[in-house]
């Protein structure tokens, strides 16, 4: 059931994404459009609250559990983000927006841009991280926990993948082509 109801959930935020932005865009109505996007953090809400009362009712503790507090926790920390990203290419495409703003490719720019999306992957681990430790302490004693435990040990290594990406953008910033070709050009012929 648990399964069902995140496959659910994923659904019915591209569905209330799709519908919040035609009415935003096409029918002419921002606001009803912005109130239809304030409802998708309902879905985590009813998400959690059906986990919870599954592990209430005596469920023991598996991957669907721990698969719900990841997926409620990336939706914390990338649901506003994908949000804006379709937002943009939809008020571009059909509204007549500015096109949307691309990451920078080269240097600190694109560092600081790494390490933004190394905090928004952070929070969504760092949110499940904090989901899955309240469903070991909701369950307490009464069942194995394991798979919480691992799906925790997940989260850190999502964590660390990303500072690791982050920081390999800052101490080895990737070079514009020019910048390369005016560097290759000072340092002269080898010889």
């Amino acid at each position: 059931m648990i399964v069902t109801l995140i496959v659910l959930c994923e659904i019915a935020f591209w569905v209330l994404l799709a519908g919040g932005l035609t009415l935003r865009y096409v029918a002419k109505k921002p606001r009803l459009g912005g109130v239809v996007l304030l409802c998708e953090p309902l879905l985590e809400v009813i998400l959690l609250v059906v986990t919870a009362v599954d592990l209430k009712n005596g469920a023991v503790p598996d991957w669907k559990h721990g698969l719900a507090a990841v997926y409620i926790g990336f939706t914390v920390g990338l649901g506003h983000s994908t949000i804006r990203w379709v937002d943009a290419r939809v008020a571009h495409r059909f509204a007549g927006g500015p096109p949307p703003v691309k990451p920078p490719k080269y240097g600190m720019a694109r560092a600081v841009h790494e390490w933004g999306v190394a905090g928004r992957w952070t929070l969504a681990a760092v949110t499940a991280l904090a989901l899955l430790q309240g469903a070991v302490w909701y369950v307490r004693g009464d069942g194995d926990v394991t798979s919480l435990r691992s799906w925790q040990q997940t989260m850190l290594f999502v964590i660390g993948i990303n500072l690791v990406i982050a920081a390999s953008y800052t101490v080895f910033p990737k070079r514009s082509p020019e910048r390369e070709r005016d560097t290759k050009r000072a340092l002269g012929p080898p010889g």
